[in-house]
């Protein structure tokens, strides 16, 4: 036996990726959804079955324990499986199925670790339906507030605490770790080229960008499309056009890591024959310098106060969202690359573009990621895909890191 079970990883990603499958080999798998109620199911079978002690806490984490052989703080390793609307296969689910085989293979070979091991699903990472993302590990660390979380709504109006409950999954343990992990590791896809344009293995992840999330709503007057003259016209949504633009633009005039989007729009009345009355969009702004995410905020305001000017449009500018750079432990980093080398897969030290949920971890614990390949870049869509050996390759520097981890010390323990 080496590492982990190729084909027994397989099967478990298949028949994951069944439960929310699309017709385009993609994954609609929205949190707290019906879908997302079965998954976890299955997840809770599986942690049973490996005869771990399973615990869900009222956010609806779920948690499943590996006893160590010493009275020593865990480690602490999962990702989500949740997805984006009509999304792919691999984020996620990929880092939650890699951490299982790891149990599952040491279970197979009787290994033991000093150190408990603890696997989790995080509720809401995606925060496609419910907003903030990343609601499970951010209420975890203190950086939410439960109440509030629990009242959030998503489009229609359904609460998280409503939704978690419709789903059997408003658990019972308070939200936050009976003891501070010793140390945190993620495994997820790439989410963008970089790996596959280097033509690396593995991503030693040493950091994540920070980011904002903003909602702009502009307020103009609803007209008739014939009969008023184009002088006389209050247009939100021409008004928005030349602030989405310039959000565009702004991202190579502040530095060479920005990055912005603009990634919903919503028009009223949103009928052909009629002037828009309101626009309401978002801006995602990222980068490793907090300051430049704290001045690209700021232009983003100057754009729009600009724009509404030009218009006769009057606007409001909300901050959803934000969440400083990560840093990573090098500790955690270190062992990471190790594992690769002992491993023989190339690795590459780099920055995550994506928020994930080992930020938060972070602020807690000696956190860090493992990255493996996207194909072309792609995610968050239904072509998302990771060859299958890069998989393989990923889920073995995983469950290499994770013996290294879950050791007393921290030192190798061998091969699981």
């Amino acid at each position: 036996m080496g590492l982990i079970d190729p084909d027994r990883l397989r099967v478990s990603f298949e028949e994951y990726s069944s439960i929310g499958a699309t017709d385009r080999d993609g994954l609609h798998r929205l949190a707290l959804s019906e879908a997302d109620g079965r998954v976890r199911d299955r997840f809770v079978d599986d942690l049973q079955e490996l005869g771990l002690s399973v615990r869900i806490d009222e956010l609806g984490n779920v948690f499943g324990r590996r006893p160590g052989t010493e009275d020593l703080a865990p480690v602490l390793i999962g990702s989500h499986l949740d997805s984006q609307p009509k999304g792919g296969r691999y984020d996620g689910q990929l880092g939650v199925l890699s951490a299982l085989e790891t149990l599952r293979i040491l279970e197979d070979e009787g290994i033991e670790t000093a150190r408990p091991i603890e696997i989790v699903n995080w509720t809401n990472e995606e925060g496609a339906r419910f907003k903030p993302a990343l609601t499970g590990s951010g209420t975890y660390v203190g950086t939410h507030d439960l109440d509030t979380v629990l009242a959030e709504t998503d489009d229609e109006g359904t609460t998280v605490a409503e939704a978690l409950e419709e789903i059997g999954y408003r658990g019972t343990d308070p939200v936050g770790p009976d003891e501070v992990p010793n140390a945190a590791l993620e495994l997820h896809i790439e989410q963008g080229p970089r790996l596959e344009e280097a033509g690396h293995t593995i991503g030693v992840v040493e950091g994540v960008l920070g980011m904002a999330w903003l909602e702009a709503t502009i307020r103009g007057n609803a007209d008739h499309a014939g009969p008023s003259p184009m002088h006389t016209r209050s247009d939100a949504l021409v008004a928005a056009a030349d602030v989405v633009t310039a959000v565009r633009r702004m991202a190579g005039r502040l530095d060479d890591d920005v990055v912005t989007t603009v990634g919903e729009l919503s028009v009223e009345p949103d009928s052909v024959n009629v002037i828009p009355a309101e626009t309401t969009f978002t801006v995602d702004v990222r980068s490793y310098d907090d300051e430049v995410v704290l001045d690209a905020v700021d232009r983003v305001d100057d754009e729009l106060r600009a724009a509404c000017d030009r218009e006769g449009t009057e606007y409001d500018l909300t901050e959803l969202w934000r969440i400083p750079h990560t840093e990573f432990a090098p500790s955690v980093a270190d062992a990471i690359e190790a594992a690769a080398d002992g491993s023989d897969h190339p690795s590459m030290r780099m920055i995550s573009g994506a928020g994930h949920d080992a930020s938060y971890l972070a602020e807690l614990t000696d956190a860090a990621m493992i990255f493996v390949p996207s194909v072309d870049g792609q995610t968050h869509n239904e072509r998302e895909f990771t060859e299958w050996n890069d998989v393989v390759a990923g889920a073995e520097v995983f469950a290499r890191t994770t013996r290294r981890l879950a050791s007393a010390d921290g030192a190798d323990g061998g091969n699981p």
